[in-house]
């Protein structure tokens, strides 16, 4: 199963409140925090390095993680 697989309510769901803009590291911090599960942090591990600015740019780099 690729890692991207996850569906987006459930990155959500882990992100949901989350301060934009954020960077990864604050992502996978904040996904930690709510207790997302191994499999969502290792996704949200896999996505590029880069400033998300809005659950949208979430989504785009979950769709670029590999």
């Amino acid at each position: 199963m690729p890692l991207a697989s996850h569906s987006t309510a459930t990155i959500a769901q882990v992100l949901s409140g989350i301060d934009f803009p954020a960077n990864k590291q604050k992502l996978v911090d904040y996904a930690r925090k709510n207790n997302a599960d191994p499999e969502v942090l290792e996704t949200i591990r896999h996505m590029p390095e880069a400033e998300y600015t809005s659950m949208a740019d979430v989504f785009k780099g979950v769709g670029q993680s590999h």
